[in-house]
């Protein structure tokens, strides 16, 4: 982790006491960055968890069971990745940088990472944990009506009208920030 640099301006001299504490401001989110570590830790034990239960059950589950649970692996998984973008790209964006340059383990997104990047990566991680939760909803769909599942008719539809949303505002979101960049691909400054 970085430490905080004095506040300096442009041309080196130090910042007034006003944008100085404003510039400062940010390091107030670095408990929420922590904070977010930590729920990543619960998601691995979740992970733990629900691998534990497959493995010991594998003889006794249907092939649907096996697929439910492996579903519910991935999407741990997915919402694991978009916790690590999170973390890692928006420190990097709002907080401090990493430092990470030439470093064999940094992410490849990573090196190219603004604001408007990472709202399109989140929008697609979030898409693609829904399509998850979509598809674990259609499997179980099958059982409407005989008392096997807690889904009904109406979850199962708004559960796919909130998908749609969500694919539609990511598309909003990609051709917004495509406006906002001039031929060469270039992000236009105002």
């Amino acid at each position: 982790m970085t430490e905080p640099t004095p506040s300096v301006d442009v041309i080196g001299r130090e910042l007034r006491p006003l944008p100085s504490l404003i510039f400062g401001s940010r390091w107030l989110q670095l408990p929420l960055y922590l904070g977010l570590i930590v729920a990543q830790g619960v998601y691995v034990v979740l992970f733990l968890k629900e691998l534990w239960h497959l493995i010991t059950h594998a003889v006794d589950f249907s092939e649907q069971q096996i697929m439910l649970v492996v579903l519910g692996l991935i999407d741990v998984v997915m919402i694991s990745n978009l916790l690590v973008m999170v973390i890692v790209g928006g420190y990097e964006t709002f907080v401090s940088r990493l430092q990470l340059q030439n470093h064999p383990d940094q992410p490849e997104w990573l090196s190219h990472v603004n604001a408007s990047v990472l709202k399109i990566k989140l929008a697609m991680a979030i898409i693609g944990i829904s399509s998850i939760h979509l598809l674990r909803t259609f499997i179980e769909a099958g059982n409407i009506g005989n008392g096997k599942t807690n889904y009904t008719e109406t979850g199962v539809m708004w559960q796919t009208i909130i998908h749609v949303v969500f694919i539609l505002s990511a598309i909003g979101i990609a051709a917004v920030d495509k406006m906002g960049q001039n031929p060469g691909g270039h992000v236009k400054h105002h």
